[in-house]
């Protein structure tokens, strides 16, 4: 009840942070990767560098080539599918930086309940994208868990060992070549995958350790103004800090270092998706594919809910698809939604990069 204090409502506050897409935003997503499949394929035929042969007769004619094998790759795509409810009851009380005093609007306060919602269980899905293409990139493997540490969804898309790098040496420690081990993770991939390597993604731990070792940082300070600049830290959109770019043997790479984080379902421990340790060295021109499969529908959801519900959501080339539902309970007090996709991180150029565990 009123009293004889006055108070002044402040503006609501929320303590929230949108999904970051660092890695998301290295796979391609056109809308031939959107499809209502069951699983994906795709065709790989893998190219060399072979030269001609000298011919010392003309008589002897040409020299015959086999047709390039392919091979064939199929996945099943695991499946996410989430939902919330909002009660009607609920609404009688007062909602997130609402004034105690103004009445409600029952239907205004769904609306906006539902797509508080509906973002919500949106995040969560565009973070398990997320590390699905961080485990891609640092692993070549996908492991994924419920909050038991049960692993319900796995598939090894068979990097070569090669690619799969420990220091010999712990950067951390003495005897150290990092310079070394970045030069030889850039060598496979260039022999590998045939593209040049471009970009060096370093854990901030990598990262910490990398600048402070002479020869690493003799790469900066000796010829600067032709072989490499340490630049002010930029931040982009997607959550990465470009940092500068250093040439490493024949190669020109851009730094970058990636601290996005989620919570990790079995502990409940903020976890960064880039393993501090580690360090990823990749042609970011080659192909990997972010594909989405549809959440089959039988009945379009009833006119009742179209005003709470958003269209499908959908973003060619910008790493998300979902499939949107709501209903509502028979008796109209109870309205649930939710949002679902079948997404899949696929290294389609798996020689293209190459993951370097740094033992920091």
């Amino acid at each position: 009840m009123p009293n004889a204090v006055t108070q002044h409502m402040l503006e609501a506050y929320e303590n929230d942070r949108r999904p970051s897409g660092f890695f998301t935003g290295q796979f391609r997503s056109p809308a031939r990767n959107f499809h209502k499949s069951s699983s994906v394929t795709l065709d790989i035929r893998r190219g060399s560098e072979d030269i001609a042969i000298v011919i010392t007769d003309l008589a002897t004619g040409t020299r015959m080539n086999a047709d390039d094998i392919y091979t064939n790759k199929e996945f099943t795509p695991p499946i996410f599918d989430e939902s919330f409810a909002i009660n009607s009851y609920d609404l009688i009380n007062r909602q997130f930086g609402m004034n105690p005093y103004e009445s409600p609007s029952f239907q205004a306060d769904a609306m906006t309940k539902f797509m508080i919602g509906m973002r919500k269980v949106e995040d969560k899905i565009a973070r398990a994208i997320e590390l699905q293409c961080a485990q891609v990139m640092q692993t070549g493997a996908l492991s994924l868990i419920n909050s038991a540490g049960t692993v319900l969804y796995t598939v090894n898309f068979m990097p070569k060992a090669t690619h799969m790098i420990t220091a010999g040496t712990a950067w951390n420690a003495v005897g150290a070549d990092i310079v070394g081990n970045l030069e030889t993770a850039a060598g496979v991939v260039r022999s590998d995958g045939l593209g040049n390597p471009d970009m060096i993604e370093m854990g901030i731990d990598a990262w910490n350790v990398a600048i402070a070792d002479t020869n690493f940082k003799a790469l900066f300070e000796t010829r600067r103004a032709d072989l490499g600049r340490i630049t002010p830290m930029q931040s982009t959109g997607n959550g990465g800090n470009f940092r500068g770019v250093v040439e490493i043997g024949n190669y020109s790479m851009e730094l970058w270092t990636y601290d996005g984080r989620y919570k990790h379902p079995q502990t409940g421990v903020s976890t960064p998706y880039l393993t501090p340790a580690n360090v990823i060295v990749r042609d970011s021109s080659a192909p990997l594919d972010l594909t989405f499969g549809a959440i089959p529908m039988i009945v379009p959801p009833e006119a009742r809910v179209l005003p709470f519900l958003p269209p499908r959501i959908s973003r060619p080339g910008g790493g998300m698809d979902l499939t949107t539902n709501a209903w509502v309970s028979n008796d109209g007090k109870h309205l649930f939604g939710s949002a679902g996709t079948r997404p899949m991180a696929i290294p389609t150029a798996i020689d293209s990069f190459a993951r370097i565990a740094t033992g920091v």
